[in-house]
Formats: C-alpha cells, sequence, structure tokens
C-alpha cells in the first residue's frame, strides 16, 4: 500500500535540507521499491507570507491525513516582529497539538569518525547512543493561563503555567519505558521534584508506571544535575525521559556531545507511531540560502521515519549506513570540519549520501 507523505519545507534553511531528504526518499522509490507519495505544504513563515498564518487549514488537513510529515525548519528574523500567536514556531506547535504528538524521541548518537568533533574529549564520549524522550504537547508550552498583563501598579508582568496531569505522563512514561526494554534497560527520569509540584507528581506517576516494566533499571534526576551529568560523563545514559521544556534544552545541550546539533534527527509520534519528522536545529537564517547547512541531521529524520511510520527498518538501516559511509570518506559540511579539512557543500553532502545509498542497494 502506497503511504502518503507530507513535505513541509518551511523557512530559513529549511528548504535546502529538505531538497536533499528528497533525494534519499527519490533514490528508494526508484532503487528499493518504497510505495510512497510525497506532497509539499506551506507552514512557518513561508506560510505566513502566503496566508497570513504560520499553520493553514489546508496544511494541518494534510499532515492529519498523511501518515508521516517530514519537516525542515521554521522561524526567521523577518517574522519576529509579529505578534506572538501569529509568529511561524506557532505552525510547529499547532502541527504538534493538531496530530496529537505527544512523544519526541531524540537520539544523540555519536558517529565514531566524529568523535573529535565533540566539543568534550574523545574518551568521554566515543560510542555515545543516548534516547531522549520528551513530553511534546503539554508542560509550560502550552499551559494555561499565559499570556503579559499590566499589574495595577502600572508595571507589566508576564507569565506562563506549568502543568501536566496523570495522564499526560503515563502515556509518554509508557513510550521510554518500551523503547528502554528494547535497548540496555536503563531509563532516567528528569525533573525538578524539589521545587516544582507539576514535576512531583511527574517522578510519582513515572515511578508507578515504572512497575509495569520490572526489567528496566529506573533512576531519577534534577533536571540541573542532569544537565551537568550530561557534560561530565554522558555515557551513563540510555533513555532520558523529560518534561516538554527540560526535554528542548536538555537535547539540545546533549547534541554538542555528537560534535553537531546539524548531526541531530527527531520523530515526534502519536499513539498509533504516526509521526512528524525533523532535525532538532532551528531554520539558521544566518547562512539560509548560501548552500552550507549540514543535511545529514534531516536525512537521518527520513531514516527515522522510514523506521517508526513507513515500516521500513531495513531501509533505514540503509540510510544510516550511508551516512556512516560518506563520513568515512572523511566528507564534511562547515559544522563538523575539523582543521585541514574541506568542507562541502549542503547539496553535495546530500548527493555523496545518495551515491552511497544507491551503491548500497545495488
Amino acid at each position: 500500500m502506497t503511504k502518503r507523505v507530507v513535505v513541509l519545507a518551511g523557512d530559513g534553511i529549511g528548504p535546502e535540507i529538505i531538497a536533499e531528504a528528497v533525494k534519499v526518499l527519490n533514490v528508494l522509490q526508484q532503487r528499493a521499491g518504497l510505495a510512497i507519495h510525497t506532497e509539499a505544504a506551506l507552514v512557518g513563515g513561508a506560510a505566513i507570507d502566503v496566508t497570513g498564518y504560520p499553520l493553514p487549514k489546508e496544511t494541518l488537513d494534510l499532515a492529519q491525513k498523511a501518515d508521516a510529515v517530514l519537516l525542515g525548519a521554521v522561524g526567521g528574523y523577518q517574522w519576529e516582529h509579529l505578534d506572538i500567536r501569529i509568529r511561524p514556531e506557532k505552525g510547529l506547535l499547532g502541527l504538534r497539538a493538531g496530530l496529537d504528538l505527544f512523544a519526541n524521541l531524540r537520539p544523540v548518537v555519536l558517529f565514531p569518525q566524529l568523535r573529535h568533533a565533540s566539543t568534550l574529549k574523545a574518551k568521554v564520549v566515543a560510542g555515545l547512543d543516548i534516547l531522549i524522550v520528551r513530553e511534546l504537547i503539554g508542560g509550560i508550552y502550552f499551559g494555561q493561563p499565559r499570556g503579559i498583563r499590566t499589574l495595577a501598579n502600572g508595571e507589566r508582568q508576564g507569565y506562563n503555567t506549568l502543568v501536566y496531569s496523570e495522564s499526560e505522563i503515563e502515556r509518554v512514561a509508557h513510550v521510554a519505558f518500551a523503547l528502554a526494554q528494547k535497548r540496555s534497560k536503563r531509563l532516567c527520569s528528569v525533573d525538578k521534584a524539589n521545587v516544582l509540584e507539576a514535576t512531583e507528581l511527574w517522578r510519582e506517576v513515572v515511578t508507578r508506571v515504572g512497575k509495569d516494566y520490572p526489567d528496566v533499571s529506573l533512576s531519577h534526576l534534577y533536571v540541573d544535575n542532569a544537565a551537568m551529568q550530561l557534560v561530565r560523563a554522558p555515557k551513563q545514559f540510555d533513555v532520558m525521559l523529560t518534561t516538554n521544556l527540560f526535554g528542548d534544552i536538555l537535547s539540545d545541550l546533549a547534541s554538542m556531545l555528537s560534535g553537531s546539533i546539524g548531526m541531530l534527527p527527531s520523530a515526534s509520534l502519536d499513539k498509533n507511531n504516526k509521526g512528524l519528522y525533523e532535525p532538532i536545529h532551528g531554520s539558521a537564517p544566518d547562512i539560509a540560502g548560501q548552500n552550507k547547512a549540514n543535511p545529514l541531521a534531516t536525512i537521518l529524520s527520513v531514516a527515522m521515519m522510514l523506521r517508526h511510520s513507513l515500516n521500513e527498518a531495513a531501509m533505514a538501516d540503509q540510510i544510516e549506513q550511508a551516512v556512516s559511509d560518506v563520513l568515512s570518506q572523511g566528507i564534511r559540511t562547515a559544522d563538523i570540519c575539523q582543521a585541514g579539512e574541506t568542507p562541502v557543500s549542503t547539496s553535495a553532502m546530500g548527493d555523496a549520501v545518495v551515491a552511497a545509498l544507491a551503491a548500497g542497494l545495488e
């Protein structure tokens, strides 16, 4: 059966990196029999420029009917003057909420070829393989009430609400424990239960859910300690489970362990494993249109899409092997270059992965 994939290039470097991911999909269609139909749509600033809204109804409708969504990035300097309620980022948040994508998977894997590109010593990060599971549609990003108000004394005050229900915590905890069972059977839940009641409940519920997975070793860390431990001894972690805000911050921190944020893909899943797939980096407007961006996180997001939503695990493995092969050839974009290495362009990196993938499919 042909699967439907909606492709959202978005803003900034989004169109450039998505173009390379589409090349990979085309090779799999032509040489491996991947049965998909792709359809492009607008989101973010690109959608605002055409429709006035960051998430047009047409885009959300397409995404809801699709089997998976592939996204580049949203945002840019030219839209920062807009009211926060209609900025490009609201398009991404709207997709997550509109598709009920509550579980965000962010693998942090250091390819051995890039062990010297990490900001930490090679011996600290060699063999790194962490999976961060982030609750994605609750917490302070979505909590109500929120806004900016004027107090009686005339001073303005910004306020946001951190709120989690038991059911929200339970469902993402089950995802994380199930994933831990398939890995090294270790899960660390990250919270701030010593000062935040919402995460006191988080710890209580995660502990309760853990009783359904007696083969998984569960530990807890406060978020400040977890950040320190990621830098001090990152290989102590296997699966990390945390809230929306903490997961956003910790996964970006962890990205530097892998050599570059340009190397990290992500999957955002609903209860049926339908997903939105995107690199964790932003739109990088400072280099947009310059053919400099690293497309590997987006290409690796395609691999995650094949594995989690399209049931094509073998093809996912082939993409990841192709990326590894290209890195073994010494091909690097600027963000992962070391002294003496010459960076290649976005399109050249994509072409190299396509060539390695095609060779592996022969």
